[in-house]
């Protein structure tokens, strides 16, 4: 059966509002927040039906950011365009870094101020009638922002040099730098980071005090404010020039491409591709999932914009709202392992390790794979569990779009192109946000004229808001780190708990980062655990770039991990479902995920799925790597031939483990283990014949996916069996920026890496 979509059909919804506690607990009460189910239905243009923005700031950051007008919107949109003009002049006119990271986080952190607001929220503000824009005492506080850094930038090569004696002027700037670096963190992602941070200054402060073994010197105000403010550690370390070169950069290159139609594109050629077969709609969400994905680093925000458009395909398809939800988020979350455009994270591993970035990119591309493969095998079980229709659209085949609009793939190539002739990232990616400027003359509707051009370089530097304060408080835990040494101490407790197993060390350190997105951002969460975590690991023998990888990785699942992932939360707001169903679900959606991680660090042989070693290295572990991912994504989505019963997931689940070695005979037990869990499944297929002709599933009637299991409580059993160490946790990450260009096929997706 399959039901059409009008062209021309709209969904008349109004905007959806940020969900109160009572509807969060009970989703009946949100009917204004989502879709109706009896709405008319056009899945390729809702731009003006989903407030993408209101649901961007309530979900991607603990702080949501203000919806400025009138004249704060205009200083905000005139000087954030000017940072990115500088941003863009640094590329090709190099300055010292003493003087460009000050300059950079003057504009960056007082911008935050007026953007980011301090206390209250803006559906408070709407509903009193009072203007949203900054109170006096934010533009004090953006005033104050600029008075440490401009006294930096005045005389910065002598600043530099007074760090062992500072003047009392000095230690005055400095502790106000840092205050305004932690509201600044305060405001865009909450009050955890700036408590972690404060933390980490009482311990080396009153070190001597803690037992042993994590006691260690004490460090006065001097040595503090020298070390952390005055040198090339604390706020002007690594991640704050990560945030000042490669983030604002690749922030701008997503908004011009945004700009210039290709989001647009990216999602029709979803649906034109994949849109018309019964698990079309799965496939189509995925797919434009990982094409939105490389040009934006936010999970949260490629949810919603996925949402907003997707939602009534899937919903008409006959996904549930709970899974429809799960299949958004989970999509969504891809965005920030997608290249060419990765996650804050992986800017800072290239920095780290001194390596290019073109290097990251390939260390990432075979798991990237197999995370959307793992999404669409569990896509593929559900088409088949509630029996989804086919979905038919009026839009252009695959090749007419692909003939007409494919030149929007040309910037994307062309980063990895300019990077491998040796060029470096930064003007790479300078020369690709060209190149796709040019392009955007191809297409009448979307030409960058001079005010889309300043709106894009504007939302380029908003779109970086809330991660520049979030890198520097993490530059300062990194500087207390290696002042007082702490960050060994701990990687030898870890090693040393784990009696030096390399096994152990890795579910130690799994567990640890995941444990640790419960407080902080994933680019935080990724820097800290580097710190402490990356010396363990390599203290066991794993390659740096690997245990790099390894922790990257868990960093990016925390925004799938119960109990505060919010991705699915904002997917939930779309669709109406049931939020805690829905995060389980994109949990499960995501599982086989987990195991990806310790296949290149238990084994010599597991960085072939990081493109190193030879080609048989390469083949093995790809190819033992895509059974073991269908094995756990057969037992967590409890589908084969048809429905599969308790034995064959719970064999198929333990199959899965041995092949994470890729030992040979751990190889062969695994393998055979799987051949019984599909032998187990056929006998029973026979005992028990499924009926392709039976009513479809109804997921919203009970807690089963199907008559046999409960997908809920099978996902966390198998995941209790397979992915250890898989606990609560979340990462926050950034907020929507102020000014961007419309697209056609979304109101304005966030861009850039910033975003994790």
């Amino acid at each position: 059966m399959t039901e059409r979509i009008d062209g021309d059909g709209a969904v008349k919804a109004g905007k959806l509002h940020r969900p109160t506690p009572d509807e969060a607990i009970d989703p009946s009460r949100r009917d204004e927040a989502r879709i109706p189910d009896d709405a008319e239905i056009n899945p390729i243009d809702r731009s003006d039906e989903i407030d993408e923005d209101a649901l961007i700031a309530e979900f991607e950051a603990e702080k949501p950011a203000r919806q400025l007008a009138g004249l704060p919107a205009l200083v905000v949109k005139v000087v954030a365009g000017g940072m990115s003009v500088f941003a863009l002049y640094w590329v090709f006119n190099p300055m010292a870094t003493q003087f460009y990271l000050p300059a950079f986080l003057m504009v960056g952190l007082s911008l935050t101020f007026l953007v980011y607001r301090g206390w209250g929220r803006s559906d408070k503000a709407k509903e009193t009638g009072k203007s949203d824009n900054p109170h006096i005492l934010d533009w004090v506080f953006a005033a104050i922002a600029v008075v440490p850094f401009a006294y930096i930038i005045s005389d910065w090569d002598s600043f530099f040099r007074r760090a062992i004696n500072p003047t009392y002027l000095d230690l005055a700037m400095g502790i106000i730098a840092i205050l305004v670096v932690l509201e600044a963190a305060r405001r865009t992602v909450g009050i955890l980071v700036p408590l972690v941070v404060v933390g980490f200054f009482a311990y080396a402060y009153w070190g001597p005090y803690i037992p042993a073994p994590f006691n260690t010197s004490s460090f006065d105000w001097i040595r503090l404010v020298g070390h952390n403010v005055m040198g090339t550690q604390g706020i002007f370390g690594v991640p704050t020039d990560v945030a000042a070169t490669y983030i604002i950069l690749f922030t701008i290159y997503g908004a011009v491409l945004g700009a210039s139609g290709a989001t647009k594109f990216f999602i029709d050629l979803s649906f034109s591709a994949f849109g018309q077969s019964k698990s079309g709609p799965g496939r189509t969400v995925t797919l434009a999932g990982f094409l939105l994905g490389t040009v934006s680093g936010s999970g949260v925000a490629t949810t919603v914009t996925l949402g907003g458009i997707s939602w009534p395909l899937l919903r008409k398809a006959g996904y549930p709202k709970e899974h429809g939800g799960g299949i958004l988020a989970a999509a969504g979350i891809g965005a920030i392992m997608s290249p060419p455009t990765l996650g804050a994270a992986a800017f800072i591993i290239a920095a780290l390790l001194g390596v290019s970035y073109l290097e990251v990119l390939i260390w990432a591309t075979i798991p990237t794979l197999l995370y959307y493969f793992g999404i669409i095998l569990a896509i593929e079980m559900d088409a088949r569990r509630f029996k989804t229709k086919a979905v038919e659209m009026d839009i252009k085949p695959v090749g007419k779009l692909l003939l007409r609009f494919g030149y929007h793939f040309s910037s994307l190539i062309a980063i990895v192109a300019f990077m491998a002739m040796g060029m470096t990232p930064f003007r790479a990616v300078v020369f690709a946000t060209v190149l796709a400027f040019v392009l955007s003359f191809f297409d009448r509707e979307s030409w960058m004229t001079p005010r889309r051009i300043w709106d894009a370089l504007a939302t380029g530097a908003t779109g970086a808001l809330s991660v520049i304060p979030v890198m520097a408080a993490a530059g300062l835990i990194v500087g207390i780190m290696t002042l007082t040494g702490l960050g060994l101490k701990l990687a030898s407790i870890i090693v040393d708990f784990a009696g030096g197993s390399l096994l152990l060390t890795a579910i130690f350190s799994a567990t640890a980062v995941i444990l640790l997105g419960l407080a902080v951002p994933v680019t935080a969460s990724f820097i800290i655990s580097w710190v402490i975590i990356g010396p363990a690991l390599q203290d066991v023998g794993v390659p740096g770039f690997a245990a790099a990888m390894f922790i990257f990785y868990y960093s990016v699942l925390s925004e799938v991990s119960p109990p505060t992932a919010l991705s699915p939360f904002a997917a939930s707001a779309i669709t109406g479902g049931k939020p805690i169903k829905t995060m389980w679900l994109t949990w499960r959606y995501t599982l086989s995920a987990f195991l990806v991680p310790f296949i290149f660090v238990l084994s010599g042989s597991g960085v072939g799925l990081l493109l190193q070693g030879g080609v048989a290295t390469v083949a093995l572990a790809f190819s033992v790597s895509i059974l073991a991912v269908a094995a756990l994504a057969v037992s967590t989505g409890g589908w084969l031939i048809g429905p599969a019963r308790w034995p064959e997931r719970v064999i198929l689940a333990i199959g899965s483990l041995p092949l994470l070695t890729l030992d040979p005979l751990n190889i062969g037990i695994g393998i055979a283990i799987i051949a019984v869990g599909v032998v187990v499944h056929l006998i029973g297929r026979k005992r028990h014949p499924y009926d392709p002709d039976a009513e479809p599933a109804e997921a919203d009637s009970a807690d089963s996916v199907d008559s046999v299991d409960s997908v809920d409580s099978a996902t966390r059993t198998t995941a209790s069996a397979t992915s250890s160490g898989a606990g609560a946790h979340r990462a926050s990450s950034t907020a929507a920026g102020t000014s961007s260009p419309k697209s056609v096929a979304s109101s304005k997706p966030t861009t850039g890496p910033a975003a994790s």
